[in-house]
C-alpha cells in the first residue's frame, strides 16, 4: 500500500496548467462514442475514472487512439452503433461512469453488466435505477438495484416527469442520456441546480433542450454530430492548489485555463467569503464552458457559515475547504452536506477523524462539521480511506503543519489526478 509524505513549505510560486476536468471528460467520451463520425478530445482527464469510461467504449467496439499523443481521436458509431461487450464492464471507483452509463446502456439493444471496486459497489445506485425503471429500463442489481453490480437489458424507453429528491448531476445526466432515446419528453427537476456540464455540451452540439430554473427537458435525438472538445482544467483539482496558496505565507500562483462553470465555483465563493484573495482573469468561453485564469495570493482566512444552495456547487471540494477552515481564525460551520456521507468515503466521518489527529477541534454532525481553527496544524499519520480527495486534502495540510504529514493508501489519488504531486512540487519553493 502506497504512502505519501508532505512537509512544511516556505512558499508556493509560479503558474500551472492542469489536466482536463473529469466531469466534462466523461461526457465528451460518451457523446463522441455515440456521434456519427470522428471526434477529437483535447486535454482529456488522465485519471483512472475517465480511463474506465474510455475502456468501456472500447469493449463496445469504439475505436479510440492518441495520434501523436496530443489528443484522443474517437470514431463514433451513432446512437445505436455500440456493440454488446463480451465481458463485464468494470467501472473501478467511478460513480460518474456507473451512473451515466446506466442511462445510456438502458436504451441500447443488448445486455451489459456494470461492476466496480469494493467502495463503488457500496455506493447508492437505487437513486438512478429507480427513475430509469420508471422510464421502462430493465435493470437488476444487489438489494433490488440499490447497489452494483448492475445487470442492464436494453429496453424501449419513454419520457417521464421526474422530481429529484437530491440535487445530483450524475442522476440528472443519466436520465438525460436515456431521454435522448425515449418516446416523448423527459423533464427533470432538481431541488437546487447541480453542475450543468451535460446541458452545456448538448447545447454546444446543437441538441435542443429546454432549461427553466431547476428544470431541464430533453426529447429524443436523431443523431449526435461529431465535434472537437477542448476540456478546461479541472476546478476540483485546482481547489487543492488554491487552498495551498492561500495558506502558505508569501505564496502567489496562477492557474491557467481552469473551468469556472457557475455550478462548480462554490469553492471560489466560499474561500473569497473567508477572506481569500482570488481573482478570475481572462474570462472566455470554450466549447460552451466558461474558462478563466485563476490568480491566488496568500491570505488570512476567517471562519464562516457554509450551507444551503452553495453546498451542491462545492460538494466535491468540502474536504479541502475543511483544511482551510482548520487554519482559519474562528469557527466554520458546514451543514446541509449529508451527501458527503455517500461519496468515495463517508467524508464527514473521515475528515473529522483525520483533522482530530492534526490537533483540530472538530464536531461531527449528521449533515456536516463544526471546525474551530487552530494557529498550528500538527503533522500526523493520516488515512485516506481509499478516497482521493481526502488524500490530497491532507497532502495540502502537510505544507503548513509543524512536522511531516504522511497519508496512507495514497494510490487512490490516481483515480482523478495522477499528476497531483509533480504539479504541487513545481510550485514549492
Amino acid at each position: 500500500m502506497s504512502t505519501l509524505t508532505t512537509h512544511k513549505a516556505s512558499k508556493l510560486e509560479g503558474e500551472l496548467s492542469l489536466p482536463g476536468d473529469k466531469s466534462i471528460s466523461h461526457r465528451a467520451l460518451i457523446f463522441s462514442a455515440i456521434s456519427s463520425g470522428t471526434c477529437e478530445i483535447h486535454n482529456l482527464c488522465s485519471g483512472e475514472d475517465a480511463t474506465r469510461t474510455l475502456e468501456m467504449f472500447r469493449h463496445m467496439g469504439i475505436q479510440a487512439e492518441f495520434p501523436g499523443g496530443t489528443f484522443l481521436s474517437v470514431t463514433g458509431k451513432g446512437l445505436y452503433g455500440l456493440q454488446e461487450p463480451s465481458t463485464v464492464l468494470y467501472t473501478g471507483n467511478s460513480g460518474t461512469t456507473t451512473r451515466l452509463m446506466s442511462g445510456l446502456l438502458s436504451a441500447q439493444r443488448f445486455f451489459t453488466v456494470l461492476t466496480g471496486d469494493t467502495s463503488l459497489n457500496q455506493r447508492p445506485m437505487k437513486r438512478v435505477v429507480g427513475p430509469l425503471r420508471q422510464m421502462g429500463a430493465c435493470i437488476h442489481g444487489r438489494n433490488d438495484g440499490h447497489y452494483a453490480p448492475l445487470a442492464i437489458t436494453g429496453s424501449h424507453l419513454h419520457g417521464i416527469d421526474y422530481l429529484m429528491p437530491v440535487a445530483s448531476a450524475q442522476i440528472k445526466s443519466s436520465l438525460m442520456l436515456a431521454g435522448l432515446y425515449a418516446d416523448g419528453p423527459t423533464r427533470i427537476t432538481e431541488p437546487a441546480l447541480s453542475r450543468d456540464h451535460t446541458e452545456r455540451m448538448l447545447e454546444h452540439l446543437g441538441i435542443p433542450i429546454k432549461r427553466k430554473s431547476e428544470t431541464v427537458e430533453i426529447t429524443a435525438a436523431a443523431a449526435i454530430r461529431p465535434e472537437r472538445y477542448d476540456i478546461p482544467g479541472d476546478i476540483s483539482s485546482a481547489a487543492f492548489f488554491i487552498v495551498a496558496a492561500l495558506l502558505v505565507p508569501g505564496s502567489e500562483i496562477m492557474l491557467r485555463g481552469i473551468g469556472v462553470n457557475p455550478t462548480r465555483t462554490g469553492i471560489i465563493d466560499i474561500l473569497q467569503a473567508m477572506g481569500g484573495r482570488i481573482e478570475l482573469l481572462n474570462l472566455r468561453t470554450v466549447c460552451g464552458e466558461p474558462v478563466a485564469d485563476i490568480f491566488v495570493r496568500a491570505s488570512r482566512l476567517k471562519g464562516i457559515m457554509i450551507n444551503g444552495g452553495i453546498i451542491p456547487r462545492a460538494i466535491d471540494e468540502i474536504p479541502v475547504i475543511a483544511i482551510a477552515a482548520a487554519c482559519a481564525e474562528g469557527t466554520t460551520v458546514i451543514s446541509d452536506a449529508a451527501e458527503l456521507r455517500v461519496k468515495e468515503s463517508d467524508r464527514i466521518a473521515t475528515m473529522t477523524s483525520e483533522l482530530k489527529k492534526c490537533g483540530v477541534t472538530v464536531q461531527e454532525n449528521e449533515d456536516g462539521m463544526i471546525i474551530t481553527g487552530t494557529e498550528q496544524l500538527e503533522g500526523a499519520r493520516c488515512q485516506s480511506y481509499g478516497d482521493h480527495r481526502i488524500a490530497m486534502a491532507f497532502a495540502v495540510a502537510g505544507l503548513i503543519a509543524n512536522k511531516e504529514m504522511t497519508i496512507e493508501d495514497s494510490g487512490c489519488i490516481n483515480t482523478s489526478f495522477p499528476e497531483f504531486m509533480p504539479k504541487l512540487t513545481e510550485l514549492i519553493r
